[in-house]
């Protein structure tokens, strides 16, 4: 319903008119995630309401204030002892939309104490009932009269004066009948589940009743925050935190660490999670604002790189969102971020320092957060970089171990790479890190920083070769023809052919030929194709400098030996191929579609031969 406003005169100001239903489906629809807030709304604001009363009674004993929900199928209701409203209240800030009583003269000041802020948290009651009924009583006036107000999802809305008998004790009462659509969200046992998945960390009472005879009526919040409580010895409180994040996440931490910023009266616990997860996904975090649920998929309250725990907190300086689901990203948030963030790297300091065994589990969890950690943190780096585990020519192990046998530390560019020159360069004693890996090459140029006897350096293919012994001069001059096929057979690929010896000796052949030196060799390709003429003369002559693959063969091996005695020039370029193909599967980078031809039709070929062979 769109509100009649009265004509104005030609260029007066006017007031903005307002389709309450189109708000209702907005808010739905686009404000709240889900109609169930409707129970958080109500309760936020009877908390509003008790924190205002305590401003007013600051010697009310503690348990005296509280909040009762009802629901016994019909209707939803929500009491509080709060400081309630007076007939003007009711006129002020029930029938005006984005008009909050926290922002009334003499509060405004204490906006920090409150939850709400913008006013609208009650039309949130739309989304489930077609009519609210408020009763409330101020604690302001001795003597006040009770107030009703009625309104409407049409827009609509009545108030009157009741006796105070109507309602004896200050305090505000909402009462809503639902919808018959709406019964998943108001049926008793599932307000009963709201109230505990919204106010478990309230620090006023809240009750509940389904009204059935004889039922007790039972509490929502019966305990404490886990970490406010008073524990016997520092172990109980430990497993008593444990079994807090086993309850709340579903799974049994690796540890739990105490968070606490009293700057922004933020408390809480971080649980590491016991299993890795991919890198850079982010889990929500479970934050809660003056004991309200806010959220549990708060991704902005931790750093991307802490990936690896889950957090409940509960603070009382953040800033929620006009939907109250996430929080307001501004400088105390980004100050809390980081506050948590260095707890989180302290925890894993005292753990490097004081308990390997925990620290061992952690990083075999772990590892890929702590790295992206450590790049960017001189103090992780310097602590853990030596129980980091690296994929090596020694197998997994960490670089503090690896630079005491291999004085000279070698790290490749590629996974493929590594892959390539691993079983080689182990048989010739060279000390070789997979750096194919995110952030592995550059933690072990840093190597250095920590181990100042160490030295790195990249993986440079001619390195690799430099350590392959040559073959005697009367064997090379014996496979020159043979290699002299080989070469003009691969040419086709960019790729030269040459004969050591190496270990071990089962392997035939080893293809050496790096990711940068493949892309240039393809871009000068794709230039020479597409410029033609004397241009593409000249990219011709540059690309003869461009660094090429090289299929280097085995003398060790008995295969190549019978290969490079082949005197049958098609079957020699054939066994080539096969070669080259070989040596690429073993690499495991991915074939260009040439490469795949190549290696089908090479042993097609072979195989036919053979069986001529043996007609």
């Amino acid at each position: 319903m769109t509100l009649p406003l009265p004509a104005s005169p030609d260029g007066a100001d006017r007031a903005f008119q307002v389709d309450l239903r189109g708000l209702v489906d907005l808010l739905s629809h686009h404000l709240y995630s889900s109609p169930r807030v409707y129970l958080r709304e109500l309760l936020q604001n009877a908390v509003d309401a008790l924190t205002a009363r305590r401003g007013l009674e600051p010697d009310a004993p503690d348990g005296a204030l509280g909040i009762r929900l009802f629901a016994d199928g019909s209707v939803v209701r929500v009491e509080d002892d709060g400081v309630g409203l007076s007939e003007a209240d009711v006129h002020t800030f029930l029938a005006t939309i984005g008009r909050s009583s926290k922002r009334a003269d003499g509060i405004a000041e204490q906006r920090g104490d409150f939850i709400g802020q913008f006013g609208i948290g009650l039309l949130s009651c739309f989304l489930v009932a077609d009519e609210i009924h408020v009763l409330s009583r101020s604690a302001r006036t001795p003597d006040a009269p009770a107030v009703e107000w009625r309104g409407h999802g049409d827009g609509s809305y009545s108030v009157r004066t009741l006796p105070a008998s109507a309602r004896p004790r200050p305090g505000t009462t909402v009462t809503l009948t639902p919808r018959s659509d709406t019964g998943e969200w108001t049926r008793p046992d599932q307000v009963h589940a709201l109230g505990r998945h919204f106010g478990s960390l309230l620090r006023h009472p809240v009750t509940f009743s389904d009204g059935t005879a004889g039922a007790p009526t039972v509490s929502v919040n019966p305990e404490p925050a886990p970490w406010a409580r008073t524990y016997p010895t520092p172990g109980s409180r430990s497993r008593a935190l444990a079994a807090y994040g086993e309850e709340v996440f579903g799974f049994a931490p690796l540890d739990t660490i105490e968070l606490d910023l009293p700057a922004v009266g933020l408390k809480g616990i971080a649980c590491v999670l016991p299993e890795a997860v991919p890198a850079g996904r982010r889990h929500g975090h479970r934050v809660h604002v003056k004991g309200m649920l806010l959220s549990e998929q708060a991704d902005e309250i931790l750093p991307e790189w802490a990936f690896f725990v889950r957090c409940v907190i509960d603070a009382e300086s953040l800033r929620p969102t006009a939907s109250r689901e996430s929080l307001y990203e501004d400088d105390t948030l980004a100050a809390v971020r980081d506050a948590l963030a260095e707890r989180l790297r302290e925890w894993i300091a005292r753990a490097a320092a004081s308990d390997p065994e925990l620290l061992g589990r952690f990083l075999q969890a772990h590892h890929l957060a702590v790295k992206s950690l450590a790049v960017h943190d001189d103090e992780i780096l310097r602590l853990l970089l030596p129980w980091l585990p690296f994929e090596t020519t020694d197998g997994h192990t960490t670089l503090d171990e690896f630079a005491r046998t291999h004085r000279t530390v070698l790290v490749t560019s590629s996974v493929e790479e590594f892959r390539q020159v691993a079983a080689i360069a182990s048989a010739a004693g060279l000390g070789v890190v997979n750096g194919g890996y995110t952030y592995d090459r550059e933690l072990v140029h840093r190597l250095p920083e920590i181990r100042p006897e160490a030295s790195v350096a990249d993986l440079d293919p001619a390195t690799l070769t430099a350590h392959l012994d040559p073959v005697d001069r009367e064997t090379e001059l014996a496979a020159s023809a043979y290699l002299a096929l080989a070469r003009d057979a691969l040419a086709v690929f960019d790729c030269d052919v040459a004969l050591r010896t190496f270990h071990p000796a089962s392997a035939p052949a080893l293809l050496v030929d790096s990711r940068e030196a493949r892309h240039e060799r393809t871009r000068s390709q794709l230039a020479r194709e597409q410029e033609g003429g004397l241009w593409g003369d000249i990219l011709g002559a540059l690309r003869q400098e461009a660094p090429r693959a090289q299929l280097i063969l085995n003398q060790l091996n008995p295969l190549v030996r019978t290969a490079v005695a082949i005197d049958e020039p098609e079957l020699a370029r054939t066994s080539a191929e096969a070669l080259y193909g070989q040596a690429a599967l073993l690499s495991r980078r991915p074939l260009r579609p040439a490469e795949s031809s190549l290696i089908n039709r090479s042993f097609l070929d072979l195989l036919a031969h053979a069986l001529r062979k043996d007609s």
